[in-house]
């Protein structure tokens, strides 16, 4: 199944990057690390691109910051601008439509659009009926504590502390199998994990960092909160990233994209667009 919308999925917000930025928020920036996941040294050649006049983009529209509606009814988020910027690599005319999310695919499929930009798990399961593109994002675990606490969450450090994790979830398993000695305390949602946090009723909380990374840079978190340690990207337990579906038979269409994507990062343009909506990063 593709990955659902996380629990931190906010009401439609306005554009992020129609905001004016503080100086705070300007400095916090310098200090954030942009991913890269296209290596430099390769240079693939330009797909022919004689047949393809349009590229059509689906998404889905409640999920900021990576794709919703503005206040205007506009259709933004990271994946909408990453989606253009593509487009406006390759050359080619785009349109991005929003659908209710548990009809991204059956849309792909009957050939009402072209390609699903929007954040993606790729699962061997789904491999078996769709192709992807290389990926564009991966989302790590991290932990998360009271802000101003100097805790280092290395197996020895977080012996007998107790960590707030999603019952049954990936995060718990990676818990369990790392960091043993840590006092697990498992909570049926994240918000509830959340809450606890901010009770201080856990020393820790480790969860899908993108996620935390919305809620950390939103004012449901009040500043109580901060990432501790870096991230954790293995993908038994993460998965292989986020990345664009179309068709499987599609494979010019998916190389074009792979192209624009190196095309978008080498010119900077990625880290434009990241920087824009990811001013808490989360690797």
């Amino acid at each position: 199944m593709p990955m659902s919308a996380p629990a931190t999925a906010q009401t439609r917000s306005p554009d992020p990057g129609s905001q004016p930025q503080s100086p705070a928020q300007a400095a916090a920036q310098d200090k954030v690390f942009i991913p890269g996941f296209w290596d430099p040294a390769q240079r693939p050649d330009k797909p022919d691109l004689s047949a393809i006049r349009v590229i059509r983009f689906l998404t889905e529209d409640d999920y900021p910051p990576m794709h919703f509606l503005t206040e205007e009814g506009k259709l933004a988020g990271f994946n909408v601008d990453l989606a253009r910027a593509v487009c406006d690599a390759l050359s080619v005319a785009c349109t991005v439509q929003a659908r209710r999310w548990d009809t991204l695919f059956d849309a792909l499929r009957e050939g009402r659009g072209d390609a699903i930009v929007a954040s993606l798990r790729v699962t061997p399961k789904l491999r078996e009926s769709y192709g992807f593109t290389s990926p564009y994002l991966r989302t790590p675990a991290r932990f998360v504590g009271r802000a101003g606490a100097a805790l280092d969450p290395s197996p020895a450090a977080l012996a007998g502390k107790t960590v707030a994790v999603v019952a049954r979830s990936a995060h718990e398993d990676f818990v369990e199998t790392f960091f043993p000695q840590a006092q697990r305390k498992p909570f049926d949602d994240l918000d509830r994990a959340r809450a606890a946090l901010m009770r201080g009723d856990v020393d820790l909380l480790f969860a899908d960092g993108l996620t935390m990374a919305i809620w950390l840079n939103g004012q449901e978190a009040g500043d109580c909160c901060a990432f501790v340690g870096g991230p954790y990207q293995e993908s038994r337990w993460f998965g292989e990233g986020v990345a664009i579906a179309t068709r499987k038979n599609e494979v010019v269409l998916r190389r074009a994209i792979d192209w624009a994507l190196q095309r978008v990062a080498e010119r900077g343009v990625y880290a434009e667009i990241y920087l824009r909506y990811f001013p808490v990063g989360f690797y």
